[in-house]
């Protein structure tokens, strides 16, 4: 994803409008069979995407996917790779013949129908894996033609692994859309009282406010298929998701049954108890994703690359780690997250690492030094001690205003909390007049984003995709088909912004889930945890 679109909207069409706040009139999913009991924070219809997509996901499904246990993307709505001509641009892509839940043919149609409708509402969230997209087009029932604009690496990665909906469906919708004075804001607020799957499972019932259940969809496609040496599901009747409005609440569900997994990491102080507890398997997998500082580098002092890099310093991601996330994550040097093997690069600057604080402090005063900023009091004196510094001026001789580090609040994210006081502490210590501020994430965005009032922030990207997708050596590496070529590229790339430190990498927290294994086995563990698509695939009663 580019860096230019980290704030873009999570806006809803398709994959996530068919679960409204109005749905009433819904299926009620058979009693009894093998079902799953999943916690998550709250009814997801009312939440964040992130959360919505948990649920959504299962009805959807992409013309191809990522093998569960190399990532590598493989055919699964498609019948093999693309044929790519490069001359003019054109792929042609083969379809499996799969079926929608009610039994009709998943076809070529469905695909032009959902490219065609991206493309001309400009969908966010969607549109930019489309926007070089020249023509798409159903050759006949099972083989789509797409012609791009020029090569895009994003073309098989984010473009053909979009979900799609049922042309049928949508298609009196997208009609009304279009005679709306805002088409795209009417499209969006469509609500489906029945989604169509294709995926494993299909929609059964919502209850406001406790649980939405599924069932599995006897057209799925792909049950019985081998998939990296084992055999794809589901293997349960069914999955009901229950909602926690807290953590102590979720917690507590899963120790006395009523939940074999809690869908959302889990805070330090729950682990001893779960560890000591025969009846669940802990999981702790890396996460693909990263909390940052950033600054506003339209202006001063933030514009100035030396300032960066002497904050970089002063900031001691190690204890961070150790003392804040308790150990359970990582510090992070980089913007890709080193559970992201590939395409990370462990060779990016180590702004302090192994440095006592008085190193850290030294390096950050010749930093500012060398580059014309003074102090009414250094930071180390005539004799080289370590004193509070006060007063910082830059180089014009203007004195560096107080600034305010925008964080999230404690009972939000107690993390980013604590990182932006310890910060604090530590700029303050060599004279840079830093406050942390703790301010609602609506708060935060609306300055960052919209009103662009701020000075800096700590914020996270906390499910990155695999395939990163930056802004333009970044021109050069999107329209770089060749992976080995673009892996060069972009470990250019995280290098090139690491050095210039527009915003400074701090630290990654590890997934930490716990699930109940005297109900239910054959959890994946991946990238971001067990709860993934392949899971919810491959997961079989205990007994």
């Amino acid at each position: 994803m580019g860096i230019r679109e980290r704030f873009r909207g999570c806006y809803r069409f398709g994959l996530v409008l068919i679960m409204c706040p109005l749905l009433l009139a819904v299926a009620v999913a058979p009693s009894g069979g093998a079902v799953i009991k999943i916690g998550m924070k709250d009814d997801p219809f009312k939440a964040s995407d992130s959360w919505s997509l948990k649920v959504v996901h299962r009805f959807y499904e992409p013309l191809y996917t990522r093998e569960p246990k190399t990532h590598k993307i493989i055919p699964w709505l498609a019948e093999g790779y693309p044929e790519f001509d490069e001359p003019t641009n054109t792929a042609i892509v083969s379809l499996k013949k799969t079926k929608w839940e009610d039994g009709s043919p998943l076809t070529a149609h469905d695909v032009v129908f959902t490219g065609n409708v991206i493309r001309e509402f400009k969908v966010p969230r969607y549109h930019y894996a489309w926007r070089f997209i020249k023509e798409i087009e159903a050759l006949d029932d099972y083989r789509v033609k797409i012609v791009l604009e020029k090569p895009m690496a994003i073309f098989l990665p984010r473009t053909l692994m979009t979900f799609f909906v049922q042309k049928k469906k949508w298609e009196p919708v997208v009609a009304e859309a279009r005679k709306a004075e805002k088409p795209l804001k009417h499209l969006l607020a469509h609500e489906v009282k029945q989604p169509m799957s294709c995926g494993a499972f299909k929609f059964a019932q919502w209850a406001r406010g406790a649980y939405i259940r599924i069932e599995r969809n006897e057209n799925f496609f792909a049950k019985g298929m081998q998939i990296g040496g084992r055999e794809v599901g589901p293997y349960v009747d069914g999955i009901l998701f229950k909602f926690y409005g807290s953590e102590d609440s979720a917690i507590l569900a899963l120790k006395k049954g009523d939940i074999e997994y809690y869908w959302s990491g889990i805070q330090a102080g729950y682990l001893k108890d779960l560890e000591r507890d025969k009846r669940f398997t802990v999981f702790k997998s890396d996460k693909s994703g990263v909390y940052y500082l950033a600054f506003n580098v339209r202006k001063a002092p933030f514009c100035d690359k030396a300032f960066r890099q002497a904050v970089a310093y002063l900031i001691d991601k190690d204890f961070i780690v150790v003392r804040v996330l308790q150990n359970e994550g990582q510090r992070m040097d980089n913007i890709i997250p080193p559970g992201n093997r590939y395409w990370h690069n462990p060779n990016t600057a180590h702004f302090g690492k192994g440095m006592c604080r008085a190193e850290r402090v030294k390096k950050a005063y010749e930093i500012l030094k060398a580059s014309g900023y003074t102090w009414e009091k250094p930071p180390i004196d005539d004799k080289g001690k370590l004193v509070r510094g006060e007063g910082l001026k830059m180089s014009d001789g203007q004195k560096v205003p107080d600034f305010d580090i925008l964080t999230p609040p404690a009972d939000y994210d107690p993390h980013r909390a604590m990182a932006g006081m310890l910060i604090q502490q530590w700029l303050r210590q060599v004279g840079i007049p830093a406050s942390s501020k703790p301010s609602s994430f609506g708060s935060i965005t609306q300055q960052v984003k919209v009103k662009r009032q701020f000075d800096a922030f700590i914020l996270g990207w906390g499910n990155l995709a695999i395939d990163p997708d930056y802004d333009k050596i970044a021109d050069e590496s999107a329209c770089t088909m060749d992976e080995a070529k673009r892996r060069d590229l972009i470990f250019k790339m995280q290098e090139l912004i690491v050095e210039e430190a527009p915003y400074i990498p701090l630290y990654v927290p590890y997934e930490v889930e716990a699930c109940r294994t005297d109900g239910f086995m054959g959890w994946n563990e991946d990238l971001n945890g067990v709860g993934n698509h392949w899971s919810l695939l491959l997961i079989k009663p205990a007994r």
